[in-house]
């Protein structure tokens, strides 16, 4: 089969089509999204696509995750799904991480070049090494596109949307390093309960190993990435620049306090 992207998904479409998607990264109940199933159906929707998130997954030492792998029972997003599950309409659910790319509004690559383009030191919880999993939303876009044009195959599906590659957290520093054309980045690693700070308002990333594959993606709908992590991150280091946040003032209290237990 031979993958399909944003534009080529489209052109396959079937006039006059219809679909519904719900986008659902903050862990929305069954009480929120269930009404907008129920109207989908009553409004004869052909498809839906539930984008949920990729933390339903239960922890353990068996990584990646894949689409098949044990769940959190109660997790909101694995509710929906068994309510989607219940009627008779097409649907498909997208299991997303970490993305960049424009319109992404979490600070992923960007924590790494307001250090970098300050001349700052990049501290980075636990040893460094834990994996992760960035992906381009231009990617994942691609990947909606061709569940829906191909939703006999896309139907009853879950797909994990992220990045065919993970990175370990000091290589994302690094890569991000590269790009800004910083040789040797200062990178700094502590631990978060140390140092006395909350690590999800310090940090970007888990501390923890957390990615998955997109086996499902790439085997039934035939997609596959168009970018690389090197690639993205050039162009949001790129726009970075053009932005002109790298001018402006901004604290760094949290790494100012991390910096200041590692000196002791």
């Amino acid at each position: 089969m031979s993958t399909l992207y944003g534009e080529d998904a489209a052109a396959t479409l079937p006039a006059g089509a219809r679909y519904d998607t719900v986008v659902d990264n903050n862990g929305k109940s069954l009480d929120v999204v269930g009404p907008v199933i129920a109207a989908a159906r009553k409004a004869g929707a052909s498809q839906f696509l539930f984008i949920s998130s990729a933390g339903v997954y239960k922890t353990g030492d068996e990584l990646p995750h894949l689409e098949g792998d044990p769940v959190k029972a109660d997790a909101e997003h694995v509710l929906v799904e068994d309510a989607l599950r219940s009627g008779d309409m097409q649907w498909s659910s997208f299991r997303p991480q970490y993305l960049t790319g424009y319109g992404s509004n979490k600070d992923c690559e960007e924590w790494f070049f307001d250090r970098l383009a300050r001349g700052r030191a990049l501290p980075i919880p636990g040893s460094g090494v834990q994996l992760t999993c960035v992906a381009h939303a231009e990617d994942i876009a691609a990947m909606v596109a061709c569940a829906v044009a191909q939703p006999q195959v896309a139907h009853g599906r879950i797909f994990n949307a992220v990045a065919d590659r993970a990175i370990s957290l000091d290589g994302m520093a690094r890569l991000c390093a590269k790009v800004a054309g910083v040789e040797k980045p200062n990178i700094v690693h502590y631990d978060p309960k140390a140092a006395g700070v909350d690590v999800k308002k310090a940090f970007p990333f888990r501390p923890v190993h957390f990615y998955s594959e997109p086996r499902q993606a790439m085997a039934l709908l035939g997609w596959a990435p168009k970018w690389t992590l090197e690639a993205a991150l050039r162009e949001r280091w790129d726009f970075f620049q053009a932005s002109g946040r790298a001018k402006k003032d901004k604290a760094f209290e949290l790494d100012d306090q991390v910096l200041a237990h590692l000196k002791k």
